[in-house]
């Protein structure tokens, strides 16, 4: 069923892994970790598509949602550790017609946060228009700020790619794909892209949507969205325009909140740079900046749950104690940074152990956050590295 390397030592990840495919549902999947630099896990498994029968191969590639923010953050970071861009300066300064509609005061790292209030679009957004990068920009420009920017954090779904993705765009002179490519891509050897080329040649496993089944309680956030077809929620999920995933021109797109294409190991090789602080991406000093909570609220305004950010990265996220709890945490190390994807796919880097991880995957699964088949693996691999548990809300010694 699945195929790739594991090292003796991590065995418990592999059975982690092919308990997924026999117990949990997976269909296609891929899984990968460094440890100080050296390749742990490389694994593969499963079909890529049910239509075809095709088999999830080494190179088998799919989209990664929200995994691709962490990539449109770090772009972002490159800027400002060149300090070519300030967080504390006024967007404005570099984009200046943002400034309007309440928008004005707005700052970086409120972008970086999730607070530049503009986390959906209240009204509709024309057919196509998710892959048409200026439309969505102007889009951004015109919307009326959902609350005063710097008040409060709403998880800006799709938005983020937009929003701090025109920032690296204006400061650096090249789209936020390009940017990616030159500059992360490049220097580490990432198969990850922002935007795939004309030419790309990688088999790409098509996303398979979560099918509700009898007796699935709906989180505060689906409820919400369901009742309320003009809530934030509603409009920052359904309001797209006609997005499809699987379509091969949003593939090609520059859609930096949620289009990023990868397997695991493509994810895992540009996370491996920071969790060995190997200086490739960032400075060595400024890596501590990329770790450190920057927001944090006990009731996001756009998830309705609790949220943790380091500066456009996710946090461990502990809400195993609210409703649907385990469908709405994400639970990593203390020191770990990197960001979940719709569905349950994930990548991220812990500096305190040398951990880099990913994991992604065709069928999604229940849920805003991880699920029981991504939390598995990540778990396995804490064990591994001699980590106690993880009662306090994220892994620890």
């Amino acid at each position: 069923m699945t195929n790739g390397f594991c090292s003796d030592d991590f065995a418990p990840v592999k059975e982690a892994f092919d308990r997924n495919f026999k117990e949990l549902g997976e269909v296609g999947a891929s899984v990968c970790l460094t440890v100080d630099g050296d390749t742990k896990v490389d694994l593969w498994g499963g079909i890529a598509d049910p239509k075809t029968g095709d088999l999830w191969e080494e190179d088998t590639a799919s989209i990664v949602f929200s995994c691709t923010k962490a990539a449109t953050a770090l772009c972002a970071h490159i800027l400002i550790d060149r300090g070519a861009l300030d967080p504390a300066q006024r967007v404005a300064h570099y984009w200046p017609e943002f400034a309007k509609n309440g928008k004005e005061n707005t700052t970086v790292q409120m972008m970086l946060n999730h607070e530049s209030a503009v986390p959906a679009f209240r009204d509709p957004v024309r057919p196509g228009g998710f892959l048409d990068w200026d439309y969505m920009v102007a889009r951004i420009e015109d919307e009326d700020a959902w609350w005063e920017p710097g008040t409060r954090n709403g998880y800006h779904m799709v938005n983020f790619g937009w929003t701090v993705g025109e920032l690296v765009r204006r400061v650096s002179g090249r789209s936020l794909g390009q940017f990616f490519a030159d500059e992360v891509a490049g220097p580490t050897g990432a198969d990850f892209w922002i935007g795939v080329p004309d030419n790309f040649a990688k088999p790409l496993a098509p996303i398979l949507p979560y099918a509700a089944k009898p007796g699935d309680e709906l989180s505060e956030f689906s409820a919400t969205l369901l009742a309320e077809p003009q809530s934030l929620q509603a409009l920052s999920f359904l309001n797209h325009g006609g997005w499809n995933m699987n379509d091969p021109a949003a593939h090609r797109a520059e859609i930096g909140g949620a289009g990023g294409i990868a397997n695991a190991r493509g994810q895992v090789a540009w996370y491996t740079a920071l969790a060995t602080n190997d200086g490739r991406l960032v400075s060595p000093e400024y890596l501590a900046t990329m770790t450190r909570v920057s927001v944090a609220t006990s009731r996001d305004a756009t998830l309705l749950v609790p949220s943790r950010f380091a500066s456009g990265f996710m946090k461990s996220m502990d809400n195993r104690a609210h409703r649907q709890g385990n469908q709405a945490s994400a639970i990593i190390g203390d020191s770990a940074f990197g960001h979940v994807g719709a569905g349950g796919s994930i990548g991220f880097a812990d500096p305190e152990c040398g951990l880099a991880f990913s994991y992604t995957m065709n069928q999604m699964g229940q849920g805003i956050l991880l699920n029981e088949r991504g939390q598995s693996l990540i778990d396995a691999a804490y064990k591994v590295l001699g980590f106690a548990n993880n009662r306090s809300g994220a892994w620890c010694r």
